[in-house]
Formats: C-alpha cells, sequence, structure tokens
C-alpha cells in the first residue's frame, strides 16, 4: 500500500471518544453546550460525528468568512433556522454573539438549540459565563487519550507523539513535522486571535523554559530573570497558556495534619508529543536518555488520569520534610492518589509512605511501565496503564 493511500485510510477511520456518552446527557438537558479545548484536538470531528444522528443541524465554522456572514443579522438567521440544531465552531471569533444567544434561548429553552465550540480563550469563558449563565453546559475535550486508542498503536506511541489526532495517527517524522508546525502556528496566529500582542518569541521561550522545568515547582521570579521581565508578567503569560489548554498547574492540596507544606504550584506541557518538540526529543531513544525522561511518563500520566476522572479536582502533596505524592485527585471526601516511577520496578520512598500516612487516601497507585498489576500492600497497587484504567472504571460517574 502506497504510503499516502495509508494515511488517507487511517485518516478516514473514526475513532470514539469518551466524551460521546457525557455529550447526549449535556444535549438532552442544556439549551446550549459548549465544548472547549485546544485547537485540533477532535472537537469539529466529535461533533460532525454527533450531527450526523440529527434529523436537522447546520454547522458554521466561524473561522471562514463565508460563514461569519451568515450571522450577520444571528436573531434573524436562528430564527430561520429554529427548528434546526446549529453548531458555532471557533465561537470566540464572533463573542458579541453570546447576548443574541441569550434572546434566543430565552424564548425557546429547548435542550440541545446550540452546540459551541471554541479554544477556550479567556473572552469566550468570560462571554459565555455572564451571558448564557443557567442556559449553559460545559464539557471539555483533551487530545486522545489511552482508553480510546488502546487498539490502534502501543502507550510509548501515544506517549512520544502525544495524542493531538493528527499527530497520533501520524508516522513518527510526520507526527514531528505536525507538532512544529502546530507550535509555530500558536504562537504565531492563534495567541494574537485570542486578542493578546504578546511578540512570539517571547512567549516561545517561555513555553521552552517550562518545557525543561516541567512537572517542577514553578519559580516565577527565576522564570522572569530569564526573559528579563517581572514575575507578574510570567504569571499573566502561564495564565494564557493554562486558558487555552497548553499547560496545567496543580496546586498543592491543603491539609490541616500541621505540617509545613509546599505552597506553590506544580506545572506540566500537557501534551507529550508537545513537551517533546519543544526540548528537540525525536524519538522514544532520545526520550529515555534525556533528563526529563520521568518527568514527562509523570505528566504523560497524570494528563491521561485527569481526562479519564475530570469530575475529581487534581493537587499535588509535598511537605518540606520530604513527604510527597504526585497527584491526589478529590471529589467530596474521596482522596485516590498517585505516584508515578519510569522503572519497570519501583520502589516508593519514606517520603511516599509518610505522605499517605498525612492525605489518607482510599487507594493508591504506584504507576510505571508495567504490563500488569500487583498488590504493594493493602490499597496499594503497582500497576501499569494497560491494567490502570480498569481499576479506574469504578470512579467514573
Amino acid at each position: 500500500m502506497e504510503y499516502g493511500t495509508f494515511v488517507k485510510n487511517i485518516f478516514m477511520k473514526y475513532i470514539s471518544r469518551l466524551l460521546e456518552e457525557t455529550l447526549d446527557e449535556y444535549i438532552g438537558f442544556f439549551p446550549a453546550v459548549a465544548v472547549l479545548g485546544p485547537r485540533q484536538s477532535g472537537k469539529s470531528t466529535l461533533i460532525k460525528e454527533y450531527l450526523k444522528r440529527s434529523e436537522s443541524s447546520i454547522y458554521l465554522d466561524l473561522q471562514l468568512e463565508s460563514d461569519r456572514q451568515k450571522l450577520t443579522n444571528p436573531e434573524q438567521y436562528f430564527y430561520f433556522n429554529e427548528n434546526k440544531q446549529i453548531c458555532l465552531d471557533e465561537i470566540q471569533r464572533v463573542p458579541e454573539i453570546f447576548s443574541t444567544l441569550r434572546s434566543v434561548i430565552d424564548k425557546d429553552r429547548k435542550p440541545g438549540r446550540f452546540i459551541i465550540l471554541g479554544s477556550a480563550s479567556r473572552e469566550l469563558i468570560k462571554q459565555s459565563s455572564e451571558s448564557l449563565a443557567g442556559r449553559i453546559g460545559y464539557l471539555e475535550l483533551s487530545p486522545f487519550i489511552y482508553p480510546e486508542v488502546r487498539d490502534n498503536k502501543s502507550i510509548n506511541d501515544l506517549w512520544i507523539q502525544g495524542g493531538f489526532p493528527d499527530s497520533f495517527l501520524a508516522s513518527l517524522k510526520m507526527s514531528r513535522n505536525w507538532r512544529d508546525n502546530f507550535i509555530r502556528t500558536f504562537l504565531e496566529r492563534d495567541i494574537p486571535q485570542i486578542g493578546f500582542s504578546i511578540p512570539a518569541d517571547t512567549i516561545g521561550r517561555l513555553w521552552k523554559m517550562l518545557a525543561h522545568n516541567h512537572g517542577q515547582i514553578l519559580n516565577l521570579s527565576n522564570l522572569g530573570r530569564s526573559l528579563g521581565t517581572s514575575h507578574t508578567t510570567v504569571r499573566n503569560y502561564i495564565d494564557l497558556l493554562n486558558q487555552t489548554f497548553m499547560t496545567r498547574e496543580l496546586q498543592p492540596l491543603e491539609s490541616n495534619i500541621g505540617k509545613r507544606l509546599i505552597k506553590s504550584s506544580k506545572l506540566y506541557i500537557r501534551d507529550s508529543g508537545i513537551l517533546h518538540s519543544l526540548l528537540s526529543i525525536s524519538d522514544f531513544e532520545e526520550l529515555v536518555s534525556h533528563p526529563v525522561f520521568g518527568f514527562s511518563w509523570e505528566g504523560f500520566v497524570i494528563e491521561n488520569i485527569c481526562a479519564y476522572l475530570n469530575e475529581f479536582d487534581a493537587f499535588f502533596y509535598k511537605t518540606s520534610q520530604g513527604a510527597e505524592l504526585d497527584l491526589v485527585l478529590v471529589k467530596g471526601n474521596r482522596k485516590i492518589a498517585f505516584e508515578f516511577k519510569v522503572s519497570d520496578a519501583p520502589k516508593p520512598t519514606k517520603g511516599f509512605w509518610i505522605a499517605l500516612e498525612d492525605v489518607k487516601p482510599e487507594i493508591t497507585f504506584v504507576v510505571s511501565p508495567l504490563a500488569d498489576k500487583y498488590p504493594i500492600i493493602e490499597n496499594v497497587w503497582g500497576i501499569g496503564m494497560q491494567e490502570l484504567f480498569k481499576k479506574l472504571d469504578q470512579y467514573r460517574d
């Protein structure tokens, strides 16, 4: 088979997303549903697949001038299409439309009228929360996670190439090219379109610095000195990267145990493929020999877990005395703890056991690149990704 034909056949196959069931529930309840996530994470593909089931629907890509022109008089357009399900993609391009959506929805609050897709700009979240409060449900679509693609490629493929569909489904060489172009486009086009006039090279330098400090305690002052700017400016830039789903910032778990806790956050590049491109890591052999190897595994698994159990709040736990847990998920009184080890024979440290005594989770997983699971002590499991999500199924709503 020719390479071009092979790629075409791969991309013609739709890969189901875990969000589909929740999407059905939300569309059956809310007049408007917003699916947010990074550009190229599969939002449009997901909704186009969903709309195939709709008796009558309209899909507008608001990046296209021709589709934006259709909304010159949005109230009239929505009135003429009141019996159709309408999807507005890249809605941050026309944030002024939210006030019209509110009045249209209030005249007819039937569920599922509007599906809104956006790349999570601050303007999008602000406008929709102010104008559509009580009328809209929010969902987040991440790039692919392991339970969605376990039958397509190996864990290492997903780890190296990341979860963005175009990157994951491509050959390793084309995946690297795609990610390099994604980074360039994000810096040069996407940020200005959101409304921020930040020099591309400045935020690009910060992004690479964060990649080199991936999974470590965030030090805004050091980053500011390296960039030649204030820690306040760095804070604003990081907020932008967080809000566009490029980075994930974990806050420390607060506790009343009377110990001195680390109060600064930890920051991760959310997609492992983007992390590796920012660090010029081309393949698994280069990753294994790179200082980021263990932190890369940690961030990769954290992102998969947080997307899988997105009803839980995510934290880390660390004291100045050395007690530490890489990830603690909290929902009400429930706590699930995780430690990440890149070794095939992971050995938890003394600080891990002290942290378990402090946090008292109901179950703990030490996640490594294993293919199996085994009990360490009661309610503490050594486990690989293949078995981890089977264990986590019981915690999904």
